[in-house]
This record gives C-alpha cells, structure tokens and sequence, in this order.
C-alpha cells in the first residue's frame, strides 16, 4: 500500500519534475514524472513540494570527532556518546558517515576499530539516526613533509607488513585508506589495498603526475581534501590534483567550508572536473562538532576553535566544526555552483565514491527537503520522513 505521494519535486540527476511513490515501509517505491491533476485518496497521502529540490540525506566521508569526542580515543565506555553523535549528525541533515581515524599509535587505530566495529553490530537498521558506514584511515602512511596537523611520531612506512599491523583482523570495516603513493614506488600496497576491497584515497603527499598516474592505474580512486596536504598546482607541475582533476575515474574530497580552500580555487575546481560524479563534500570536521567555539585538547595538543575553523595554537589549520550540510549553503551563497550540483556533491557523489546507490526506486526514504528563497537568497533544508 503506497503510504506517501510526493509531487513537484526536483530530484539531483532527473530532468523534469518529479513524483516520489513511498510505501508503507518507508521505501521508496518508484520515482516517475509528475502527472498533472494527481489526485489523493484514502490509500495515500499527496504532499506537494512545488518545485522544491528533494535529496537523501548527506554523507560524510571524512569527519573526526563530534561532541567533544575524537575518534582515535574511542574506548568502549563511549558508546553511548556514539550514539548521541550519530544522533547528532542525523539532526544535521547526515544519513551516513565514515569516523575518521587519523595518525596515532596502532594500539589506538586498533582499538577504535574494534570499538567501531562492535557499535556496528549494535545499531538498528530501523533507527533513525545517521548510520556508521565502516571507517576512513587517515594515516598513519603519509608524508612526513605533508604531514600537517597529524603527529609525525606516528608515521609508518607503507609496507604491507605495516598495514596488516594496523588492520589486524578489522579490514572488513574499513572503507577508505588515505596513504601518500609515493611512499610506495613498488605499487605492492596499492595493489593489497585493492584486492581487500578498500577505496585507495591519496593525499598528505608529494607525488608528482607520473606517481599519482601510477596509483591511479593500480587501483586508487580517491583525493582526501583536494588542495590540502598536497602540492599547489603548477602549469608545469601538475602533480597529484592535476592528475586528479583530469581523471574522470578519480573521485576528489572538497572541504567548503571558505577556509581550507578560497571559493576562486574551488570553482576552478568545479570548472575542470567531472564533477557530476567526481568532486564530494566532507566535514573534516574535528572533535568539537557540535559544542561552542573555545580551546579543546587534540590528542596531546590543543586546538582553538573559532567560528568554526580548527587550528593548532601555533596557527596550523587542523580542520573544521561546521556540519556538512554547511558546504552546500557555501557553494550557493558564494554563487560558484547550481543549486542541483552543490546538493548532489553532498548526497549523491559520496555514495557514488563508496559504492552505494543513490536516490533511486529501493531506497530508504529519509528524505531532504531544500528550499531556495530567492528574496532573502538563503537555501535551507528539512527532514521529511
């Protein structure tokens, strides 16, 4: 029995205006064009969105922390502030998200992955909150030189004794790699990586064009951070984003938050990419998510937060505390993307970079709903179901 009739809505990826047919289930039942004169009955409820844009809910691929808990110091007793970020997050318009885990001891990368791994196991498919989708290593196989705001005492070398030392027995839960290919001249690891099944992220890196070519040929199909941790790019030097950019297999990570990356290199970066499908947003967001601006402790440093932006007290910049969602308001508001594109970038590409369907007949129907004023230009969103 159907349950829910949404017309005169604009989906990311369709043409025409559309009606969304949801079940009783909460499952979307079919998307078709929207017919004229669609009348309710007793068996279905109408809700019609004029025009308004309709997306699934945001994923972030790249996010640290939340609520004052960092990923890396997860032990067992947080389990319920897990929940409480996933709930959090959810609230914030995000159906799905990867914790992040960035360089620290094996001893810690191993036993958040355990902890991750068990709160899996635990989450009921049926909640509404936003979902753990497997884990992104972010270190600890990056270069030294690139290194940022990740702990050099705890850089490995990227060697695949090194890498079964981190996973251990945990690799099934692992989604997403960051590593720096150059560390890795034989390819032997990209290659490992690859057969496990994991998505190969590069960035905190020197690779030049021939290196980042090579990886790419081997199997790695992500950028972490396009612009950050890398080098700039150079109209003789292209380097590992020009790679990138011209590689329409490549997916790239995009921080939009005005600070990590100028919105003039971001929209040259929409210019030259496929960004249809290869350009995603991420938070990057650190531990503090969610909590006021102020100074917190980041592993054994301390952070400032201010007005969303992270920084090492020495000025080094460590990440964000905006929610994803944020990024898409930005791309409108600084006027460099269409609308459909900045929603799509944070809904439909990052599923599209793991692997997983997007807005389509099958599908949970956690629903956004976008609303673009044109008087006051602010674009705002709702959960409908």
């Amino acid at each position: 029995m159907t349950c829910l009739e949404i017309i005169n809505a604009r989906l990311p990826g369709y043409s025409n205006l559309c009606k969304i047919i949801i079940n009783d289930r909460q499952i979307i039942e079919a998307i078709e064009p929207t017919i004229k004169n669609t009348n309710s009955s007793a068996e279905k409820q109408v809700l019609d969105v004029g025009g308004d844009w309709i997306s699934l809910g945001g994923i972030d691929l790249q996010i640290n922390g939340g609520l004052g808990l960092a990923f890396p110091d997860l032990e067992p007793q947080h389990y319920p502030l897990l929940e409480d970020i996933c709930q959090f997050l959810w609230e914030q318009g995000v159906d799905g998200f990867l914790p992040t885990i960035v360089t620290t001891s094996v001893e810690k990368i191993r036993r958040s992955l355990s902890v991750i791994s068990d709160f899996m196991n635990l989450q009921s498919p049926k909640k509404q909150t936003a979902k753990i989708l497997g884990v992104h290593l972010e270190g600890p196989f990056l270069n030294y030189e690139k290194r940022g705001a990740h702990p050099a005492e705890y850089l490995l070398s990227l060697t695949i004794d090194n890498v079964k030392l981190v996973l251990k027995d945990r690799e099934e839960i692992v989604k997403i790699v960051t590593i720096a290919p150059e560390l890795d001249p034989t390819g032997e690891v990209i290659c490992y990586l690859h057969s496990l099944g994991i998505t190969i992220s590069l960035g905190h890196s020197l690779a030049n064009s021939l290196e980042a070519q090579k990886a790419f040929k081997l199997g790695a199909s992500m950028v972490t951070h396009a612009f950050n941790a890398m080098p700039s790019l150079h109209h003789r030097q292209p380097g590992l984003l020009g790679e990138a950019i011209v590689n329409n297999e490549v997916y790239c990570g995009l921080i939009a938050d005005g600070e990590h990356v100028c919105p003039t290199m971001i929209q040259l970066l929409l210019s030259g990419s496929n960004y249809d499908r290869g350009i995603f947003l991420v938070s990057d967001a650190l531990a503090p998510i969610g909590l006021p601006d102020g100074i917190y402790p980041w592993d054994k440093r301390e952070i400032k937060v201010k007005n969303g932006t992270a920084r090492l007290l020495n000025g080094t910049l460590a990440g964000t505390t905006l929610p994803l969602l944020v990024g898409v308001k930005n791309l409108v508001k600084w006027g460099i993307c269409p609308l459909e594109k900045a929603i799509a970038m944070a809904t439909e590409s990052p599923r599209k970079a793991i692997g997983t369907p997007g807005i389509s007949a099958g599908q949970s129907a956690q629903l956004l709903r976008w609303n673009w004023d044109k008087s006051k230009t602010e674009l705002t969103w709702k959960r409908l179901i």
